[in-house]
């Protein structure tokens, strides 16, 4: 009887033993998943290539099955370079001025791999106020976006070149920090005089308030020649996934050639994700009128974002002789776009 126990004992034990290790595996098998691109976006069109390859799939499929596309939404570049900085992305659609911060900050850990977006910001004025030349920006209170963003370096560059100085600086033109929606505000009640925005905002500005276009988005700087969103990805990440971001940058090289080749399919498909992701889409006629002042492209615009680190230093931004030697990465982009020509 002893005996009979003792084995039946043994016997309950060993089938604990194979239950634990089939749920042990169970376990590791369901924890483990397939490693992950994490892309950082704005709801916005000067992404457009970033809204439509989420909506159509088009760098899940590039990928494949060996990386789970996961969408990270922002609404600020800081915040993304925060982001970029804790390694909670991988790749990010930004402007290049926070690109060119997030570079200096990790000195050389953040890098632009490729253009997304030229142009497409406009300075305007209040419906009753025409401005005929730069000196009449003498007096004026002028709103940005955001301080340290591009718009906000494409206005100061602008009083620089016109012998104009910002309160803050000993003149008397007022530039302040106001979020768009605000600025909309501000500029229909003539509590501001201008603002210098990016679009689809200037479209909005002019269709909903009656803003005057001042400079439009070949007016504002290098006739509009200069990235206002690129691509940036972790050096880290880039290091240890090579393939990943090369599939990444096809997929976007792709994009930029789709879009441009139907951009009334483009643009509906970029305004139905900004009313997914934000609850409102663009009427029709902003859509168009924004679109006009936009370049989609993969060219990153080397030269003019050299000139902003130097304007960014000029006007303070950034302090001393900022290292950017290793500001582009772009031995990929080159490879992937010179077997595209040939």
């Amino acid at each position: 009887m002893q005996a009979s126990t003792l084995n039946k004992k043994l016997s309950m034990l060993l089938s604990l033993i194979v239950l634990l290790g089939s749920l042990i595996g169970c376990t590791n098998a369901t924890s483990s998943k397939d490693p992950s691109l994490r892309i950082g976006f704005f709801p916005n069109i000067t992404h457009s290539q970033a809204l439509v390859g989420m909506a159509e799939g088009n760098f899940q499929e590039a990928l494949g099955n060996e990386y789970v596309i996961e969408w990270n939404e922002f609404n600020a570049g800081p915040e993304q370079i925060e982001a970029l900085m804790a390694g909670a992305i991988d790749v990010g659609y930004i402007g290049p001025i926070p690109a060119i911060n997030g570079h200096v900050r990790t000195k050389g850990e953040i890098q632009i791999i490729a253009g997304a977006t030229n142009g497409g910001a406009v300075l305007v004025s209040r419906k009753d106020l025409h401005i005929n030349a730069m000196s009449e920006l003498s007096g004026k209170k002028i709103a940005v976006p955001q301080f340290g963003n591009t718009q906000d370096l494409s206005l100061r560059n602008l009083l620089l070149q016109n012998n104009l100085k910002e309160t803050t600086r000993g003149g008397d033109v007022e530039v302040i920090q106001v979020a768009n929606p605000d600025i909309k505000t501000l500029l229909d009640s003539g509590e501001i005089d201008l603002a210098l925005v990016p679009e689809p905002w200037g479209a909005r500005l002019v269709n909903e308030v009656n803003a005057n276009i001042v400079l439009d988005y070949n007016e504002v700087w290098k006739e509009g020649n200069y990235n206002t969103a690129v691509v940036v990805v972790r050096k880290d990440f880039l290091e240890k996934n090579p393939e990943a971001v090369e599939k990444f940058l096809k997929a976007h090289i792709e994009l930029t050639k789709s879009i441009n080749d139907d951009k009334s399919k483009a643009q509906q498909i970029v305004n139905e994700q900004i009313k997914e992701l934000t609850g409102v889409a663009l009427p029709q006629e902003v859509l168009d009128e924004a679109y006009k002042r936009l370049i989609i492209t993969d060219s990153p615009t080397t030269e003019a974002i050299s000139e902003m680190v130097e304007l960014s230093v000029a006007v303070e931004f950034l302090q001393g002789n900022p290292d950017i030697s290793s500001l582009f990465n772009l031995d990929i982009y080159n490879r992937l776009t010179k077997v595209s020509a040939e």
